[in-house]
C-alpha cells in the first residue's frame, strides 16, 4: 500500500489544502493528514481546534486519515506511519523554493521517503492561512477560502474585533 503523509500546521485549513488532499487521494492508496507544529509560527487555534477543522473538512474522503503530531519531526512521523511519500502543496515559485529545501533535508534524513509536490489550482495560488487571518482581523470576508467550520471559527475569533 502506498501511503502519503500530508503534514501542515493548518491554522486554519483552507480550501487549497483540501484540494491538495483530494489530488493526493487520487494518486495514493492512503493519505494521512498530520496536524503539526511549525516553531516559526504563532497559532490562532490550538492543536485540538485545528484537528477538528481538518477532520470536518476532509470527512467525506474515505482514503484520508487525520492525526495530530504537534511535537514531532515530519520525517519521523512519516517513518512511524509507514508513509512512502510526503506530499506538499505548492502555490507559487516561493513555495517551490521553500519546499525544495525541505525536500533536500528530508532526503538526507530519510532517503527511503520521497517528496511529492502537488500544485494548487490557480484560484488558490494566493491563499495562505496567514493572509486569511490578516483579512479576517480587519473585518474582511474569508468564507470563500475556507471550509465552513474553519470559516466560522475564524470569524468568531477575529471577525468581532
Amino acid at each position: 500500500m502506498n501511503t502519503a503523509l500530508f503534514p501542515g500546521s493548518f491554522d486554519p485549513i483552507t480550501k487549497g489544502h483540501v484540494e491538495v488532499v483530494r489530488q493526493a487521494a487520487r494518486i495514493f492508496d492512503k493519505v494521512i493528514v498530520a496536524v503539526m507544529t511549525n516553531t516559526a509560527k504563532s497559532y490562532l487555534f490550538t492543536v485540538e481546534e485545528r484537528m477538528q477543522f481538518v477532520q470536518d473538512a476532509l470527512r467525506e474522503l474515505p482514503k484520508v486519515e487525520v492525526v495530530k503530531r504537534p511535537d514531532e519531526l515530519t520525517i519521523q512521523t512519516a517513518r512511524d506511519l509507514q508513509a512512502t511519500a510526503i506530499v506538499r502543496g505548492v502555490r507559487n515559485d516561493q513555495d517551490f523554493l521553500y519546499e525544495q529545501q525541505i525536500a533536500a533535508m528530508n532526503k538526507e534524513l530519510a532517503p527511503e521517503v520521497e517528496t511529492v509536490l502537488l500544485f494548487t489550482r490557480p484560484q488558490d495560488s494566493f491563499v495562505a492561512s496567514s493572509v486569511i487571518k490578516e483579512v479576517a482581523h480587519f473585518g474582511g470576508e474569508v468564507s470563500s477560502f475556507l471550509p465552513a467550520m474553519a470559516a466560522a471559527a475564524v470569524k468568531e475569533k477575529l471577525g468581532n474585533r
